[in-house]
């Protein structure tokens, strides 16, 4: 099997330009502070970073000097911790990262592309369009770190996924569907793209969605209900994401307007940004998987159970790209991953289903297909 001979990686790393024009760069110190903040204490930092005592110091101090203020609080009873103007800084560059992940990811697959297509080698490529997740984002990594699937990957939304399959711009098709009482009108929004005589599903994951809060919940947020409170700020998923789709059908459920919830009008594109505008304070509540709730210490209040599908065209069985895929995600590495993603279930991963099988007998009649003119 041919193998790709480079793997791009793109990365965020921000610098401040001062009133004299210097220009001060923020990555090694946001590093530092990030291990400072995971570890506890500069010494497990240090060593985190490969660096010694007295340079971590040294980048420490002469911040706090550009800064004018604290970065570290040390104490023997409880080590070292980030002040508050120092968190600050590391939320704020935790939402960029978040922000630029997709995009990132994206841009280096489809560098990784472009510089393969300057040799003369054919490759079969699988090409993935999904909505951003944590399950997808392993199943990437995974892939590529150990050459075992050519795999090539566009983050869309689930609905503009559908669509690329239906191109044929895509061989896999990534989007998720709530079980129990929104999953008829997910998949009525769905309905234009999901033919169940050219289409089959791969089940990856079934996982938690649910609201995101502050640890101890201070503004005692219990619902979705609790949107429409003057003193609550929400923070969504962007226009056209099958989340923000389903908050929608939530208050609708209750009749309310969306217009009466501040923040409903905002956008983030992924789970981990959702979170870190929690996490910061930049916004009382917002909604997405457990997982990103979990690593950023939020507290989290269930919703909704969705499971996640990659569509396929009924061409693909068969395949060998297909069986490659198949034996990744079968494998012990992809299956101990996804158990290890907080509110995940993995035990039907890799399963081929048909729509009928997924959704239900009646699932030609409970959802008529349209065929796009």
């Amino acid at each position: 099997m041919a193998v790709y001979r480079f793997k791009p990686r793109l990365h965020s790393e921000w610098v401040l330009e001062k009133q004299s024009g210097e220009i001060l760069p923020m990555g090694e110190v946001l590093r530092l502070l990030a291990a400072v903040d995971e570890h506890g204490h500069i010494a497990g930092a240090c060593q985190a970073r490969g660096m010694s005592y007295r340079h971590a110091w040294g980048i420490l101090r002469k911040a706090e000097a550009e800064f004018q203020a604290p970065l570290i609080e040390t104490s023997r009873r409880r080590g070292s911790r980030l002040t508050s103007f120092a968190q600050h800084l590391l939320w704020a560059n935790r939402r960029i990262d978040a922000r630029l992940a997709p995009t990132f990811e994206s841009l280096a697959s489809e560098l990784q592309e472009e510089l393969q297509r300057l040799y003369s080698e054919e490759m079969s490529v699988l090409r993935l369009h999904a909505s951003h997740g944590f399950a997808v984002e392993g199943l990437m990594r995974l892939a590529n770190d150990h050459d075992m699937l050519p795999l090539e990957l566009r983050y869309r939304t689930g609905i503009e996924a559908l669509a690329s399959l239906d191109r044929g711009e895509c061989d896999l098709a990534g989007f998720q569907v709530p079980l129990a009482e929104y999953e008829k009108p997910i998949l009525q929004h769905y309905r234009r793209w999901l033919d169940p005589d050219r289409m089959l599903l791969l089940h990856l994951a079934e996982r938690n969605t649910g609201l995101f809060v502050q640890p101890g919940n201070p503004k005692r947020i219990r619902s979705v209900s609790d949107l429409v409170r003057p003193d609550v700020r929400f923070v969504n998923r962007q226009i056209g994401s099958s989340t923000r789709f389903l908050v929608h059908l939530m208050l609708d459920r209750l009749g309310i307007d969306s217009k009466d919830v501040t923040g409903f009008d905002s956008g983030e594109f992924t789970h981990m940004a959702i979170a870190a505008h929690i996490a910061s304070g930049m916004a009382d509540v917002g909604i997405g998987v457990e997982t990103a709730a979990w690593r950023c210490g939020l507290e989290f209040i269930p919703l909704a159970r969705e499971r996640y599908f990659f569509g396929i065209n009924k061409e693909l069985v068969g395949t060998q790209s297909l069986q490659r895929l198949l034996d990744l995600m079968n494998g012990d590495a992809y299956q101990a991953y996804v158990r290890d993603l907080v509110g995940y279930d993995c035990s039907l991963l890799g399963q081929v289903q048909t729509l009928e099988q997924a959704f239900g007998p009646d699932f030609r009649i409970a959802v008529s297909v349209k065929r796009p003119l």
